[in-house]
């Protein structure tokens, strides 16, 4: 058949011209992308192929024709030359030129049709059905690209043929020397542990000077901390100041669903660590992995425990000075197998804690490189501002004050920023729009003044920086914000019974006042129940029970969670625990009934300035706090960290 030899687009050419101008987008090829697009864009291309190739190598646009009509165009000598085919006829009309228009007719049972082309002399031929082709187009190609788009997904879901089924392959974070991008420089307020983790940088870049003498290098070192601390961060500068590849993986990513998954990503990790001796090992989160085996309640043999089993046969077969260091950080050392903590797997114990005043100004400095302050900041009196903050706070706080600032259209960050930051981190989100009743308006404006008043008129009361009503948060109506004036780790029995006063400030404030109470008082007594149980089961500072503790299960001092656990004493222990917490917090309610009864012309005006102007700090605060203090003289204490008397 005569076909049209001119020149002529190709649509195939075109469409990989352009499915590869956007693999490779606008500034030349990006190997991550033709990586990360190659399966999808090759089946598309597929395709594509195969419909082309249907539509205009395999198949001519041909003009159906009834059989009829067909046989009606013979007799008159208007067809040129057919293909008899077994299920249908193609052929081509008689035309001037080189194009032929053809057609195509569905074959019927006709015996008489070779003997009319033979009379009106068309040329015809038969065509022999090749059953390879049709089997290829028909079944094997189907086959083929539905064989390739499933390899594409199972790609996509696992990593490709060692996806679905190799679930042991650890998912391990890996950085190299040079992706780490952390060093001791870029890490403050804790310069105790840093000058810890020193001897581990020397070991990895200067081995031989240890070696040399014999010694051997801790192979496992724990990092134990409040959450935020920085215990991550440090375990990367480690790595970054020591220049070696660094893997990362948190210890609830060993345990999955099947049996022995676990163990076998344990093994897979520390094969590939070895491989890339010296390197660092890093396991976040520990306690998901390593808690103490037999704590199970539905057996002692389960996956968790094969992973651990499989992480201690591990860490005792690394060869001495392998080069291969294991760090691991946890907020609840309490809990882990003591297997794990012994000498010759975590030697070494590194404690985290919260950063002090000169910490947290060391902390706020690297944090605001990247910021532009105002010239006369004073990062110290911000830090003072932030007691009980760690590392993570510091950096959410920097990044607040820097939006506020913008958000007000200012050139620079100052310290109203960070004040209102301050609050916003602590309190929540301030809304001003909340539409509030005069009546409890004036009800959380008493509630706040209680508490105030309560903290300026005890001797030994962290100082009152903020007194507000303006609601804040989900709950909190308003708070009463006092700020230590230096770190304290611990507090004396006349402290916390003064911290007991102030916390039900708001609540006799409203007794006294309204002759009623409301709900606003509730985090304020969960507060103060606390306070009164550890009082008594813990710290042994009950004139009844004496020199003893109650609780049996370790506390985390590392999070704000209670002591919990089965109770191991008898019911009349039990109840001599509640009559002594309900005296404890008895006499807290009738020493604060006495001081507010005793100040209450200052509880009424400061109510009044509260409601009149909803804010009070700065100068004014102090002036009316030294008028109180003049007035009581004084009558007990309170200390610690930064705390909050919310009205919710």
């Amino acid at each position: 058949m005569a076909r049209n030899q001119t020149p002529q687009p190709n649509p195939l050419k075109d469409i990989m011209n352009r499915l590869k101008q956007r693999v490779e987008g606008a500034d030349g090829p990006d190997p991550s992308k033709r990586k990360m697009h190659f399966s999808l864009w090759y089946f598309l291309l597929a395709m594509l192929m195969i419909s082309w190739l249907q539509g205009h190598l395999f198949e001519q646009q041909l003009e159906k024709l009834p059989y009829s009509q067909f046989k009606q165009m013979v007799r008159d000598h208007q067809v040129e030359s057919v293909v008899l085919e077994p299920d249908r006829i193609r052929g081509e009309f008689k035309q001037e030129g080189k194009d032929k228009r053809a057609f195509v007719t569905v074959r019927v049972e006709d015996p008489d049709l070779v003997r009319t082309l033979d009379e009106k002399e068309v040329k015809y031929t038969g065509l022999q059905e090749n059953k390879w082709v049709v089997l290829v187009l028909s079944w094997l190609m189907p086959m083929a690209l539905l064989i390739l788009f499933w390899s594409f997904l199972i790609r996509r879901m696992g990593g490709g043929a060692q996806g679905v089924l190799s679930v042991g392959k650890a998912r391990v974070k890996i950085y190299a020397e040079r992706e780490v991008g952390v060093g001791f420089d870029d890490v403050a307020g804790i310069d105790e542990a840093k000058a810890e983790l020193q001897e581990i940088v020397e070991f990895l870049k200067f081995p031989e000077k240890f070696q040399k003498l014999g010694g051997k290098i801790p192979k496992g070192v724990l990092l134990v901390g409040a959450p935020g601390t920085g215990k991550t961060l440090l375990a990367k500068a480690v790595a970054g100041e020591a220049g070696v590849p660094f893997f990362s993986m948190s210890g609830s990513d060993f345990v999955e669903m099947f049996v022995g998954v676990g163990a076998a990503r344990v093994r897979d990790l520390f094969g590939q660590a070895k491989q890339n001796a010296p390197c660092i090992i890093f396991l976040d989160e520990l306690d998901a992995l390593g808690k103490a085996r037999g704590l199970n309640p539905m057996g002692g043999h389960d996956e968790r425990e094969q992973t651990l089993n499989q992480l201690l046969v591990e860490m005792d077969g690394f060869e001495a000075n392998s080069g291969v260091i294991i760090m691991a950080a946890t907020n609840r050392p309490e809990i882990l197998d003591p297997a794990l903590l012994r000498a010759g797997r975590f030697d070494r114990h590194v404690a985290i804690d919260r950063p002090d005043i000169r910490g947290r100004e060391a902390i706020l400095k690297i944090h605001s490189r990247s910021v532009k302050l105002v010239a006369d900041l004073d990062l110290q009196k911000i830090a003072a501002m932030t007691p009980g903050f760690v590392g993570a706070d510091l950096a959410n706080l920097v990044n607040e004050a820097a939006l506020l600032a913008a958000r007000r259209g200012r050139e620079d960050v100052g310290l109203s920023e960070f004040q209102e930051a301050i609050d916003r981190i602590i309190g929540g989100l301030e809304k001003k729009n909340r539409a509030i009743n005069p009546k409890e308006k004036r009800i959380v404006a008493y509630h706040e003044a209680g508490h105030a008043l309560v903290a300026m008129s005890v001797a030994n009361a962290d100082p009152v920086n903020k007194i507000t009503i303006i609601p804040r948060g989900i709950a909190a109506l308003g708070y009463t914000q006092q700020l230590p004036t230096e770190d304290r780790y611990l507090m004396t029995r006349e402290e916390l019974l003064d911290r007991l006063q102030v916390l039900l400030g708001g609540r006799v404030a409203e007794e006294i006042v309204f002759e009623d109470s409301s709900t606003g008082a509730q985090n304020d007594l969960q507060r103060a129940t606390d306070i009164a149980r550890s009082m008594v089961m813990e710290y042994g500072m009950s004139s009844r029970l004496g020199l003893l503790t109650y609780t049996r299960e370790p506390r985390s001092p590392y999070l704000q969670t209670g002591a919990t656990g089965a109770r191991e004493f008898s019911e009349q222990t039990q109840q001599q625990i509640d009559e002594e917490m309900g005296e404890l917090i008895g006499q807290a309610h009738q020493r604060v009934r006495f001081i507010l009864l005793e100040k209450r012309e200052h509880l009424n005006r400061l109510a009044e300035i509260l409601l009149e102007r909803e804010v009070l700090d700065g100068e004014e605060l102090k002036a009316f706090t030294a008028a109180v203090r003049a007035d009581a003289g004084g009558v007990g204490g309170s200390g610690g960290p930064m705390h909050q008397h919310k009205d919710i």
